[in-house]
C-alpha cells in the first residue's frame, strides 16, 4: 500500500520559513519522480517543485512564483522528500501536497496546511 505522509505545515508570519517533509512507503522511491503541489482556496492545484533522481544526480524544477525562495530535496535512503520554503508571503498560503508519479501511476498525500500571515 502506497502512503505519502506530509508534515511540517503551520502558521508563519510573512518573511518567515517552513520546511515540509514527505515520508513515502510502498513505492520504489529512488526511481520515482516526486513533486510538491499546492492548492489555495478557490484556486486550482498547481505544481510548486519537482525532483527526479538520475545517475548524475537529482534534477529539479520550480514554478516561477517560488524560484529562488523554495528548495526541493530528497533522500532516497530515507524515502523522504523535503520542501524548504523561505521568504514566505501571504500568496503562499495553501494546502501543500506531496506527489509521486511512479511507473505510470500518480499518488498523493493528504496535504499539509501552510498559512502565512501578513
Amino acid at each position: 500500500q502506497v502512503q505519502l505522509v506530509e508534515s511540517g505545515g503551520g502558521l508563519v508570519q510573512a518573511g518567515g520559513s517552513l520546511r515540509l517533509s514527505c515520508a513515502a512507503s510502498g513505492i520504489a522511491f529512488s526511481i520515482c519522480p516526486m513533486a510538491w503541489y499546492r492548492q489555495a482556496p478557490g484556486k486550482q492545484r498547481e505544481m510548486v517543485a519537482t525532483i527526479a533522481s538520475i545517475p548524475s544526480g537529482d534534477t529539479t524544477s520550480y514554478a516561477d512564483s517560488v524560484k529562488g525562495r523554495f528548495t526541493i530535496s530528497r533522500d532516497n535512503g530515507k524515502k523522504t522528500m523535503w520542501l524548504q520554503m523561505n521568504s514566505l508571503g501571504p500568496e503562499d498560503t495553501a494546502v501543500y501536497y506531496c506527489n509521486s508519479a511512479c511507473l505510470g501511476r500518480a499518488y498523493w498525500g493528504q496535504g499539509t496546511q501552510v498559512t502565512v500571515s501578513s
